[in-house]
């Protein structure tokens, strides 16, 4: 995966259409109040925007992980201290909300 690509564009446009959909679904499970499921397309939509910058940035497929913190740090994107405490945070609750009794006790 770590070869170069030529069709840098086509990628990027992917994850950032994904991303945007997602978005739109975080929304509305906003909206109806569901907060648990919300939070977790969130941390995709986050994901998805920086595998765009990743595949932008090197030009090759971006890695395979749901840390945003190390997503971050790989494309050398400049985020304050406390920004990166928040995507350290978002991960761990991305990790740990695909378990029921981790969403029960969060709602």
């Amino acid at each position: 995966m770590n070869e170069k690509l030529d069709n840098i564009k086509s990628i990027v446009h992917r994850w950032r259409d994904s991303s945007e959909q997602d978005f739109v679904t975080m929304y509305n499970l906003v909206k109806s109040k569901d907060y648990c499921w919300s939070l977790f397309l969130g941390h995709l939509v986050i994901e998805k925007l920086l595998k765009a910058l990743y595949v932008k940035k090197l030009n090759k497929h971006a890695i395979f992980t749901h840390d945003l913190l190390r997503l971050a740090r790989k494309i050398n994107l400049e985020i304050p201290d406390d920004y990166e405490e928040w995507l350290d945070e978002t991960t761990t609750f991305n990790l740990n909300a695909r378990y029921d009794d981790y969403k029960q006790r969060f709602q």
